[in-house]
């Protein structure tokens, strides 16, 4: 019984050893946790640990019941062996006193062989008793721990549960639609554009003019690998922070449908940050994505102005006459690892790991490799050895990853608001840079 008992025990330790790893999240890796396309879901949920503590303590403060059970019962029988022992021990003395030593040498040394079995058996069932006893000290400490962690969650949850992501009341078509009814705050909220059959959550970025910007992308920390398939950037990824503080693709399908049904044209901002915190922006008019049939084509009606240069351009790197014209951007259509649909015989999306609207390839590339400090060489880039970072090569060259980026849209109607210069653009050219 009582080596059972140990291995029992043992696996229980370890049990509670994983248990609480679980709720302080000392062993959850990304890997573990698989957030759906609700933007702003965060894993695990306070209220999804405090349900899984409920379900367990039970389960637990029954088997340290038997445990408790199972000691008693291991201390009543190692009693009963000490007064066994005590027994035989008067027996032999009471034998020797009353008859010669051959009438009862052989029974004495057989009572004497029984006495010493007894006293190891009874060494044997003590250290166990000793393990079990600091096994179930062990367990009650950490009981009393868990049980603390299920108070505290059960104080957060007493209210039903809710993400503690904060989502705005107001909703619209799209950002400036939510503005325009009144929203003054910048945050999440709902949008549902004419096209779409639902509504989807996204980032409105309000200023104190009233213009509604709605962000489309946004690279931070490169706390997010933008190496997806098409899939994903189709649906979106990354995650959305009421206090705009992390990366995510809005997705495809969502940028397609804010644009596609759009009765003003529409601006497309894009604000860049390098490593010395240096920021610059460019902006493009009619900015509109295609559908998935048509894989969803880039297209703008030209350069607004901006003081990081036209980068959809294309860019003359000096390696070949055409460079400009197979580096533009305007009318391509998006890759991605498992989707090639550039004009390139290989499949750029795949060289530099990840989705964009590639040519042969680019000259600006905002879904790229996040490289610290910014710099980078051929070396770095790994396999392929090609320019895979962050990249506006208007402003720095192709081996220069960017810290931040932002891509944002608007009406054309409300980019002039509140007479700011910065809002007043320039046709074609380089605008005011």
């Amino acid at each position: 019984m009582a080596p059972s008992l140990l291995a029992a025990a043992g696996g229980l330790l370890l049990l509670f050893s994983f248990s609480s790893a679980q709720i302080r999240g000392d062993n959850l890796g990304l890997s573990s946790c698989n957030p759906n396309d609700g933007f702003g879901r965060y894993c695990p949920t306070t209220c999804g640990v405090a349900d899984y503590m409920l379900r367990y303590l039970p389960n637990v403060n029954r088997d340290l019941d038997s445990m408790q059970r199972d000691l008693e019962t291991i201390a009543n029988l190692t009693q009963g062996a000490d007064e066994t022992v005590v027994y035989m021990k008067d027996s032999v003395t009471s034998a020797q006193k009353s008859g010669g030593p051959d009438t009862h040498f052989k029974k004495s040394s057989s009572i004497l062989d029984d006495v010493l079995r007894f006293e190891k058996t009874i060494i044997t069932q003590e250290q166990q008793i000793f393990e079990l006893q600091n096994l179930i000290t062990s367990n009650e400490r950490r009981m009393a721990e868990l049980k603390t962690l299920s108070i505290q969650l059960q104080q957060k949850c007493s209210e039903p549960c809710k993400d503690s992501v904060e989502i705005q009341p107001t909703t619209g078509t799209d950002c400036q639609d939510v503005a325009n009814k009144g929203a003054t705050t910048s945050g999440l909220y709902y949008v549902k554009p004419a096209t779409a059959t639902e509504a989807f959550l996204v980032y409105c970025e309000i200023d104190n003019f009233g213009r509604g910007f709605t962000v489309i992308q946004r690279r931070r920390d490169g706390s997010v690998d933008f190496r997806k398939d098409w899939i994903q950037y189709k649906n979106g990824f990354g995650y959305l922070s009421p206090d705009d503080t992390t990366e995510f693709w809005l997705g495809n399908e969502k940028m397609h449908q804010l644009t596609a049904t759009a009765t003003i044209p529409t601006i497309l901002r894009i604000e860049l940050v390098d490593w010395d915190g240096t920021k610059k922006y460019a902006d493009y008019n009619m900015f509109r994505i295609g559908s998935e049939a048509d894989k969803y084509r880039l297209t703008y009606g030209y350069y607004f102005g901006g003081d990081a240069g036209d980068a959809f351009d294309g860019f003359d790197f000096g390696d070949d006459p055409s460079d400009k014209f197979y580096t533009s951007h305007n009318g391509m259509q998006f890759s991605t690892i498992d989707q090639d649909n550039d004009k390139y015989d290989g499949n750029c999306a795949l060289q530099d790991g990840s989705g964009w609207w590639m040519n042969r390839c680019h000259a600006a590339h905002l879904n790229g490799r996040y490289y610290q400090g910014g710099r980078y060489t051929e070396k770095d880039a790994g396999e392929y050895g090609y320019d895979n970072g962050i990249i506006w090569v208007t402003w720095h060259n192709r081996w220069y990853s960017l810290k931040e980026t932002t891509m944002k849209i608007i009406p054309l109607s409300r980019i002039t608001a509140g007479g700011q210069t910065s809002g007043a653009k320039q046709f074609g050219g380089l605008g005011d840079s």
